[in-house]
């Protein structure tokens, strides 16, 4: 059931966001025992967007009632997906679009840890990257050029050849001394990265690609996947069993979650 503030969604409900994709969302995984890791950095999330996006404000109260609606009955682990956006949008005047709504819809989950990662480098900058907005066309598009020439997924550098992040996913590295490096660069504030920062101690500095593969490991972060090991960046191997990989997975997992 996808349901759009609480009710059952029609048709004529999703034209304008499958025809405009206009919209930012959240994504939330949604453990066994009903809790959710950084529940608070997700409403934050949709608050700030929902700001940017629409220059509208956000019930949050509104949300966690709709996502609890939504969970009803659905088996768990899973991952609730809310989409804030206005079906009243249009192409030729999106400003006047000013009453966004909640559509809520939910799909499971994959097992933890999830398999490593090959990645394929490509020359990407998401738009408004500090926005989880529904524009995934490049980002989508660029993993499946990764895909059709055997890698998993993409990873993104900017065209002044700094890396940034993967299309759905923040993306982070171990150097030879062993410390976590986040690259520094325009990307998505994710919510398991803010996790991870505030509970494993790191540091934060532009990586180039070649830099990236002169790391002795990487990973892959988002709701979904918790952390990922990354196999390869194109044809250099990356150590997807190092230990501080296991580390930060074992951190993730121990963080408590919050109740709707």
């Amino acid at each position: 059931m996808v349901t759009l503030d609480g009710k059952p969604v029609s048709a004529d409900d999703l034209l304008p966001l499958a025809l405009s994709n206009v919209g930012h969302f959240t994504s939330m995984r949604v453990d066994a025992d009903g809790s959710i890791r950084g529940l608070a950095l997700h409403m934050e999330r949709l608050v700030r967007d929902c700001k940017i996006v629409w220059n509208a404000d956000l019930n949050t109260d509104h949300v966690h009632d709709y996502v609890r609606q939504g969970l009803e009955g659905q088996s768990r682990p899973c991952v609730a997906r809310v989409t804030v956006y206005d079906p009243k949008v249009e192409m030729g005047h999106p400003a006047d679009a000013k009453q966004p709504h909640i559509l809520v819809s939910v799909r499971g989950a994959g097992a933890f840890p999830p398999e490593p990662l090959r990645v394929k480098s490509v020359t990407y900058e998401r738009d408004l990257p500090e926005v989880k907005h529904c524009g995934l066309f490049g980002a989508l598009h660029a993993r499946g050029k990764a895909q059709r020439v055997n890698f998993d997924d993409a990873l993104f550098v900017s065209r002044d050849g700094l890396v940034s992040e993967g299309g759905t996913w923040n993306v982070a590295f171990i150097d030879r001394q062993g410390t976590v490096v986040w690259p520094q660069a325009p990307i998505l504030p994710g919510v398991t990265m803010t996790l991870l920062r505030q509970h494993f101690q790191h540091r934060v500095a532009a990586v180039t690609l070649e830099q990236a593969k002169g790391m002795v490991a990487g990973f892959a972060t988002n709701t979904s996947v918790g952390v990922r090991p990354l196999a390869a960046i194109d044809d250099t191997d990356l150590a997807a069993g190092h230990p501080v990989l296991r580390q930060l997975q074992e951190t993730y997992l121990s963080i408590p979650g919050e109740s709707l």
